[in-house]
């Protein structure tokens, strides 16, 4: 399994399904050297595309929403074939979601970026109306992942063609074949030539691209790392990013918890993918009292997991996408049993184990100090770790420099929601875990190092616009009231307006009321006379 071409040397980026070794195919690098053009091309058919109604470019949407139907097969086998995810896996967290997201933006970006009335706040402005109108960016580059490769850049590729934009896209190195089945689908909605592109190749080669070619944003997802040495080089344009960087997520179950439940929600959100979730359990605190009963039940059902290569469905976990990312989650486990903890459960392998396969593993007797405790892991390593009372759960959960999502487990409501209150995250689940990304309706992003912004929902479309307000007279006039020339009258008739929006006395009203008037038709409706 070699690492592909870097994007500026000539040939293809070489494809291979990490679960196998092999080969799937090759994707053209891009010539750098044509990138200004690209730009050139997409500017020109934004100003085309950001002309037509929404409910048009919703019909382009609609037209991808059935090429992603007719497809749905196809798609899932080269998202598992690229990512070493199982199809199940892939048609239920990517290919799903995709077909969602086609029918909410295309439904909802209308109410949520139509012109809306700014309320007038005060009687001295009686005069003065306002709007606020959200306008397109331009063009906006996507720089995006291999853990998501379909799901993750789709829906930011539908905000931004909703909201008027021409879009970019850089995939994922590692995934290049699924950039190709993202450019079919595309196709499908018969856009304007340009409007929608994509670079294959290294992505350092692509963002200083970017940058030099005057990006109007970046939406990144990937690690915090990165994100910072993108925020470091947007410095210097001042480009606007939204960033969304990983997490280190908490799953904490209440004494009063489901337990089946709740064990089946951690080995979904903590082994899905292969533990490749941004946004998957990582840390599971459990309480005292219930502490046992869970992890002899959630250990019996990580053994009844099977890990290999997905061949007639016969697999509940594939393998990790990348071998620098099987490292990370063999030294972090490595580190771990240094320090102390225990094993207790692990899936079980099925068929060959070439590729980068790593077992779903439950681990105890964990510290504070172990790397995967402290560290986003992205592997299938799950710590079950004791707490006392609540407020030492929130302080456990809230200890992370990340805090992109969390979840509480219990069968009080009520309580579930003033807990979830005092979580340190983007997104707080209660009861579940791991996959509000696939909610179009619900934003989606982090605090602390797990990024900056948010993708999806109505915050995600306003991220792909400019914000922008528009203000005029209801009635023509002449002057403002606070406008030249100034004199005595202008002093007091501006004492006046105050003392008649905030009067001290009903008699103060009526007199400032009386004196202001005169003031204002002088400044409105007279000229004036320049000697």
């Amino acid at each position: 399994m070699n690492a592909q071409q870097p994007i500026n040397s000539p040939g293809n980026t070489i494809a291979y399904n990490p679960a196998t070794g092999e080969e799937i195919g090759q994707v053209a690098n891009t010539d750098m050297a044509k990138v200004p053009q690209m730009f050139e091309l997409a500017r020109s058919a934004q100003k085309t595309w950001e002309a037509k109604s929404f409910a048009q470019r919703a019909v382009a949407v609609k037209k991808m929403r059935a090429y992603i139907v007719n497809h749905a097969e196809s798609l899932s086998e080269v998202i598992s074939q690229s990512n070493g995810k199982t199809r199940i896996d892939a048609l239920g967290t990517e290919v799903l979601p995709c077909t969602l997201a086609c029918d909410w933006y295309a439904k909802n970006a209308v109410k949520v970026l139509k012109e809306k009335k700014i309320p007038v706040d005060s009687l001295l402005f009686f005069n003065k109306k306002s709007v606020l109108q959200h306008k397109a960016l331009g063009v906006v580059g996507i720089i995006s992942p291999w853990n998501y490769p379909l799901s993750i850049p789709f829906g930011e590729i539908i905000m931004g063609l909703m909201a008027g934009n021409a879009v970019i896209l850089k995939v994922a190195a590692a995934t290049p074949l699924v950039g190709e089945a993202i450019n079919k689908i595309i196709a499908a909605g018969d856009l304007p030539n340009g409007l929608f592109q994509q670079i294959v190749g290294s992505g350092g080669a692509v963002s200083k691209s970017f940058f030099a070619n005057n990006i109007d944003k970046i939406f990144f997802t990937g690690s915090v790392g990165v994100g910072k040495q993108l925020m470091s080089e947007a410095a210097e344009t001042l480009t606007p990013l939204s960033l969304e960087l990983g997490g280190n997520d908490p799953m904490i179950v209440l004494a009063d918890a489901d337990l089946e439940r709740a064990t089946n929600g951690a080995a979904w959100a903590g082994f899905q993918n292969a533990g490749q979730s941004c946004g998957g359990v990582e840390r599971v605190y459990v309480h005292t009292s219930i502490y046992d009963d869970f992890v002899e039940l959630m250990a019996k059902k990580t053994r009844a997991l099977r890990h290999g290569v997905d061949e007639s469905h016969n697999v509940d976990i594939g393998c990790l996408t990348t071998k620098s990312q099987l490292n990370t989650v063999k030294e972090h486990l490595e580190d771990a049993l240094a320090k102390g903890a225990k094993i207790v459960a692990q899936s079980q392998p099925v068929g060959p184990q070439s590729g980068y396969f790593h077992p779903a593993t439950l681990l105890t007797n964990t510290t504070d100090d172990m790397l995967f405790i402290r560290d986003e892991t992205f592997g299938p390593l799950i710590p079950v770790i004791r707490f006392s009372s609540e407020e030492e759960a929130i302080t456990l959960a809230n200890d992370s420099h990340l805090a992109l999502t969390s979840s509480v487990w219990t069968k009080n409501a009520k309580n579930g929601r003033a807990f979830a209150a005092k979580l340190e995250s983007g997104v707080t689940t209660i009861n579940d875990h791991l996959y509000t990304h696939g909610l179009s309706e619900m934003p989606w992003g982090g605090w602390k190092h797990s990024g900056l912004g948010r993708t999806h929902g109505p915050e995600g479309l306003l991220e792909m616009t400019h914000a922008k307000a528009v203000n005029w007279d209801i009635l023509p006039s002449k002057r403002n009231l606070w406008w030249y020339p100034f004199s005595e009258a202008s002093y007091d008739g501006l004492l006046n307006a105050q003392r008649f929006v905030y009067p001290r006395s009903k008699k103060e009203l009526v007199t400032s009321a009386a004196k202001l008037t005169p003031f204002l038709v002088s400044k409105m409706f007279s000229k004036w006379s320049v000697k």
